[in-house]
């Protein structure tokens, strides 16, 4: 005897999982890039300013510490050999130098390294902010 077929179900896809998967992902790639800012220079209190801009990748960094000390992409040195190692540094191609100034250091020594720089052809300079 032979037993009536049942019908079959109807084809489904259940999307329910791969939602939960790409929404996972997702949630992945917003946070993780989250962590991607590019971080460059010493930690210094930066000034604030409403007109603060984003420069260009192609720069040289000079710090300045709440001590006065200088550094030349976190490189110490002192206000005399600036200009010698930025000239082996960059050669005679256009840079910009972004100035990072603590709040607190002297105003004297800020004009003294800009003055260094400005007797540079090809130099442009930037001195950073934070928004």
């Amino acid at each position: 005897m032979r037993l009536p077929e049942e019908p079959d179900a109807p084809f489904q896809i259940n999307i329910v999982p791969m939602i939960d998967v790409i929404f996972a992902i997702l949630a992945f790639f917003i946070m993780s890039s989250l962590f991607l800012t590019r971080s460059t220079g010493l930690p210094v209190d930066l000034p604030t300013a409403e007109t603060a801009q984003n420069q260009p990748v192609n720069q040289v960094v000079v710090t300045l510490d709440q001590a006065g000390a200088l550094r030349l992409n976190d490189q110490p040195i002192s206000l005399e050999t600036l200009q010698p190692r930025l000239r082996a540094l960059v050669g005679t191609q256009q840079v910009l130098v972004v100035i990072q100034a603590d709040e607190r250091v002297n105003h004297g020594v800020v004009v003294q390294v800009m003055d260094q720089l400005r007797q540079m052809p090809n130099v442009r300079m930037a001195i950073a902010a934070q928004r």
